[in-house]
């Protein structure tokens, strides 16, 4: 990793002279979070412009998910477990977090062993931990329905809203609504997939990317590297987070994640439902699957919350001041886009960061534009 100085040096040499704005997308909810929480968004040149993609796991979660476990705690009364993001994400009329000031029982747990554990303790009760992640955490669920089918614990079970990359990423570039110019890949899917997952980029599209860590550092170096390419006239793969992913992956991980979970079109906020995107548990768990498990939820159509642009915010369409409620109705103590609700989310971290950064705003409006 090189000095954080030597990397913007790189970064301001090779945009003298820049005809066309560089435009280049972190798909990764933590990019986005470090590069503001480093300062690097005000401090990089005016002609490179940074845009935040669909890599908020619970940003991407979709409306009706959040309906669907709601319905589960309050007409199944099943125990329903998360991760503490999830809680506050709006759902159609309620979140989980409002489900449980009204009795339902909602939970938040710090790992999927934790809802099994749960499962374990209270034997009366059914149990459903809410999958949602990407590549990242789908393992440990994998491994944890694994153990539940071990111990034959049959009051649990798992609501998968899992997804993977790629197919989002092949879904932006094919839908067009934003120019980008080149990719900074998610360093910690890349750690289970490997950083060839994404080599169909520039096979296909001829957009550069580079597979970047999460320190200040990587973050400038990644971008130097993109630059390095646009201006060579390259699209290649490349790995600047070499300390930790390499092209093959986790064989073990992605073995563990083949045998428990099969491809699915699901549906991601913003985006729609994206063919073969999405992870579903296979056949031989279905015991596991609180899909198959409880069938026949009565469950309204899901309604987006009126002016949100949440989805034009994870397509890179928009930035989080252009919508509306952003800052008016809609803040972390009162989200009314899941967007706001993570500290991944681009809206969360424009309102804790953007207002307080110089030149920042003027660096990233109408990101639409073709340069």
């Amino acid at each position: 990793m090189i000095p954080v100085r030597e990397a913007l040096e790189q970064i301001r040499a090779a945009t003298v002279g820049l005809t066309e704005r560089a435009q280049f997308m972190e798909v990764c909810g933590t990019h986005t979070a470090a590069f503001f929480r480093s300062g690097l968004r005000g401090l990089l040149p005016l002609n490179v412009r940074l845009l935040s993609g669909p890599g908020c796991p619970v940003c991407v979660t979709p409306v009706g998910f959040v309906d669907q476990a709601v319905a589960l705690a309050q007409q199944k009364q099943a125990i329903i477990t998360t991760f503490g993001d999830m809680l506050r994400v709006p759902g159609s009329d309620v979140s989980l977090e409002q489900a449980r000031a009204t009795g339902a029982a909602v939970r938040m747990v710090y790992s999927p062993e934790d809802a099994l554990a749960l499962a374990e303790k209270t034997p009366a009760r059914e149990v459903v931990f809410l999958g949602v992640g990407f590549e990242t955490t789908a393992p440990g669920v994998a491994w944890t329905i694994k153990e539940a089918r071990r111990k034959n614990v049959r009051n649990f079970s798992v609501l998968c809203a899992h997804k993977t990359m790629p197919q989002a990423m092949r879904a932006l570039l094919v839908a067009g609504d934003v120019r980008i110019h080149g990719f900074i890949c998610p360093g910690h899917v890349s750690v289970i997939t490997g950083a060839g997952l994404f080599s169909f980029i520039p096979k296909e599209y001829k957009i550069p990317c580079v597979v970047s860590g999460f320190e200040a550092g990587d973050l400038a170096a990644a971008v130097a590297m993109l630059l390095r390419q646009r201006n060579e006239g390259r699209a290649e793969l490349e790995i600047q987070y070499r300390r930790c992913v390499y092209m093959e992956g986790s064989a073990p991980a992605l073995a563990l994640l083949d045998e428990v979970f099969e491809p699915a079109d699901v549906a991601w906020r913003g985006l729609g439902v994206i063919p073969g995107s999405g992870l579903a548990l296979r056949a031989e768990f279905a015991a596991w699957d609180a899909e198959r498990k409880f069938p026949g939820l009565t469950l309204p159509a899901p309604r987006e919350p009126a002016g949100c642009r949440c989805g034009d915010v994870l397509r890179g369409v928009c930035l989080p001041p252009d919508c509306p409620l952003f800052r008016r109705r809609c803040s972390p103590t009162t989200p009314v886009g899941s967007c706001m609700v993570s500290s991944e989310g681009a809206c969360a971290a424009w309102f804790k960061y953007g207002g307080t950064m110089d030149g920042v705003e003027d660096n990233m409006r109408n990101p639409s534009a073709g340069g």
